[in-house]
């Protein structure tokens, strides 16, 4: 038998903060514990001390000093660490937190702040009805951008009470688990394909009652465009350091809200993080599809992302047509009549996807692999101010490009053979001077070979440029995305391609359109508004034919098409060297570019790598690729883990596969992409 005063020499008192909000009640509670009195143990004893009669089971205890909960329940205080001089919280899991979405609405909703990020991003995206939560992530609006606004805002009147969506009493939001059928493939379609709007009869998948109803409609509509003004005083990078900024404030995704200093009520930006769109079906996504197409939108608008004039018509056209067509759905009633068998709704599932189109059944016959051969003119970059253009044959064949002189020779050697195998392929198209030209940048030893082609008309450049594309990632013509790449490139040109509509150029004013809350403000200080309107109706003819999905769609596709599509960017020091440099971070491959001049160095392909692994000490990355070819960088624009995490992201979302089911593997996405214990991370080839 252990004598009282013996046992009392193992206890100790230790001082607990308890949030809740009783008057009357003290918030400070004092208890007696030993170390091997387990979390749960301390729970019960607390709350016996409590004696408040409510639901506490949401409740956990959060160590301050620590930034660390204690979720282990059954782990004793000795095994956690704590002692007397701990400063424990006994606070609720689930907060209420604001988030503002891509389409800059505000939803207010009540998160896990305990949770992993990476999962209560998924417990976010089932209560907005957004599938494939693994491609969007938290983002905290960095100081840069916050400061600037600031500024701005000091002479400016009093901002109007922000319209907040407030959806804190939906399931998810309220701890309670999602529906599991909320995303079966084989339930009735959820919404219209054509409107885009909700069906009635199947909301009952999502939740009860009318208000789940007006919630989708909300977020699947595209509301009015903003006005110039507010245009003006938004965020817009101008330069690489610029856009840098953007991408330094991302959560880490394997820590939890509180871990990373975020507070109840605290305004988090609901991002597209990573820009690989599986599976987009206007069946299921219309949330989705909406939610891309607005942060594209924006992108284009706040120049986040280059472009060229023509192009921006293009982009203000769509706008235009899907402004138009989402004011008259709002006032018609579309609500689904037909009830669709669940095996045919599977089926047609298969019809409609943003890759899709009615791609050929056939299979090619893969000992022999398609080539082009064409008159093309070769451009060289300039030296001592001459251009230098000639005309050779080419000859496409695998991944790599060969010209000779002439068509005869072409039986010889050639007078150059370009791999095209990790090079970057850029557009320098100019439709309406018929202009078709292909940029290539050809990784070389000493940084990048600059090649341009001209093509001689649209066939012609849908052919080498697809070619090109598909070269640049590894693949052949054989492969059976070629044909619908051809056909994408052809519809983006077709767009380009207006015809001019002789009412609306000469009467531009009878149309209520107010074409600076369309393109950015750059072209609206080089236009004057009647001039942009014209030209906005000019492009309209082209796509003013298309339903409303189909419009939001063919904005994302043409943003997919520029060049900087998918980029993220970070200030590096690359080990050995004496400057800064950017590092672009994509789905596929990393790219060193030039600070000052913005033209890129090097390009590093992910299916091309071995491994990588992070010194945690000196905030360094550290790469290994084929043919002993190795990097090493560390991070000044943003803490190395976010490039970490997104080299381990990319290389996750490679392994989905229409075949699994939607259920995510969280273990594989933590060991690619945590840092905890970690040192090296295995490498899986990315296969795009």
């Amino acid at each position: 038998m252990v004598s009282s005063t013996e046992y009392g020499s193992h206890t100790w008192d230790l001082l607990l903060t308890v949030d809740h909000q009783h008057e009357g009640v003290e918030k400070e509670i004092p208890l007696q514990v030993t170390g091997d009195l387990h979390v749960g143990g301390l729970m019960l004893k607390l709350v016996e001390k409590i004696k408040i009669a409510q639901d506490w089971s949401d409740y956990a205890f959060w160590w301050e000093q620590k930034k660390c909960w204690l979720l282990k329940t059954h782990w004793t205080l000795d095994k956690c660490g704590v002692q007397a001089d701990a400063k424990l919280i006994f606070t609720t899991q689930h907060k209420m937190l604001r988030l503002r979405l891509p389409n800059m609405k505000t939803v207010r909703l009540k998160v896990s702040f305990s949770s992993m990020v990476f999962r209560a991003v998924s417990d976010i995206c089932k209560m907005l009805n957004i599938r494939r939560s693994e491609e969007l992530s938290l983002l905290k609006q960095s100081e840069g951008t916050l400061k600037k606004k600031k500024k701005k805002d000091k002479n400016s009147k009093e901002p109007a009470t922000e319209d907040i969506l407030n959806l804190c009493n939906s399931p998810v939001s309220s701890g309670l688990p999602a529906n599991p059928g909320l995303y079966s493939k084989t339930m009735t379609p959820i919404y219209d394909p054509v409107s885009g709007s909700p069906a009635s009869s199947t909301i009952t998948w999502f939740s009860d009652g009318s208000s789940a109803e007006q919630n989708c409609s909300i977020l699947a509509l595209s509301h009015p465009t903003c006005s110039p003004e507010m245009l003006a005083e938004m965020y817009q990078p101008r330069t690489l350091a610029d856009k840098a900024k953007l991408n330094a404030g991302w959560l880490d995704s394997s820590r939890s809200l509180m871990e990373q200093g975020v507070l109840e009520e605290d305004q988090l930006l609901l991002r597209f993080k990573y820009y690989t769109f599986f599976d987009l079906n206007p069946k299921y996504d219309a949330v989705r599809i909406n939610q891309i197409y607005e942060q594209a939108r924006w992108a284009i608008l706040l120049e986040e992302i280059d472009c060229t004039e023509e192009e921006m018509l293009i982009f203000a056209a769509l706008q235009y047509h899907v402004s138009k067509l989402s004011l008259s759905s709002e006032t018609q009633d579309s609500t689904c009549e037909s009830e669709v068998d669940e095996v045919e709704a599977a089926l047609s599932n298969l019809e409609v996807t943003l890759e899709g189109g009615n791609k050929s059944n056939i299979l090619e016959d893969i000992t022999d692999i398609p080539k082009l051969a064409d008159n093309l003119k070769l451009v060289r970059p300039k030296k001592l101010a001459l251009k230098a253009i000639k005309t050779y044959w080419f000859v496409f064949r695998d991944t790599s490009i060969s010209y000779f002189k002439n068509k005869e020779s072409a039986q010889g050697e050639p007078i150059e053979k370009l791999n095209l195998k990790g090079c970057e392929v850029v557009p320098d198209v100019n439709v309406a001077a018929k202009k078709f030209g292909i940029k290539l940048l050809i990784p070389v030893a000493d940084g990048m070979n600059e090649v341009y082609l001209r093509c001689d008309n649209e066939d012609q450049y849908a052919r080498w440029m697809a070619a090109c594309v598909l070269a640049s990632k590894g693949r052949t013509m054989a492969d059976s995305s070629y044909q619908p790449e051809v056909q994408k490139i052809l519809s983006f040109l077709q767009m380009k391609n207006w015809t001019m509509c002789s009412q609306a150029a000469s009467e531009p004013e009878n149309v209520d359109m107010k074409p600076e809350c369309f393109v950015s403000p750059r072209y609206t200080k080089k236009f004057k508004s009647k001039q942009l309107t014209a030209r906005i109706l000019e492009a309209h003819q082209n796509v003013s034919q298309m339903s409303l999905v189909e419009a939001k769609l063919r904005f994302i596709q043409a943003w997919q098409s520029l060049p900087e599509f998918g980029l993220s960017y970070y200030i590096v020091r690359f080990k050995g060297s004496k400057k800064d440099d950017v590092l672009g971070v994509s789905y596929n491959r990393l790219i060193r570019i030039d600070l000052a001049t913005g033209d890129p160095i090097t390009t590093w392909r992910f299916s091309n790598m071995k491994q990588w692994n992070v010194n945690w000490e000196i905030r360094q990355v550290a790469i290994e690729f084929d043919q002993n070819v190795s990097i090493a960088f560390t991070c000044l624009s943003a803490d190395c883990k976010i490039i970490h995490e997104y080299i381990g992201g990319y290389i996750f979302l490679s392994t989905r596969s229409k075949d699994h089911n939607e259920t995510l593997d969280e273990e594989l996405f933590h060991k690619l992409t945590g840092d905890k214990d970690r040192q090296e991370q295995p490498c899986l080839s990315v296969g795009k």
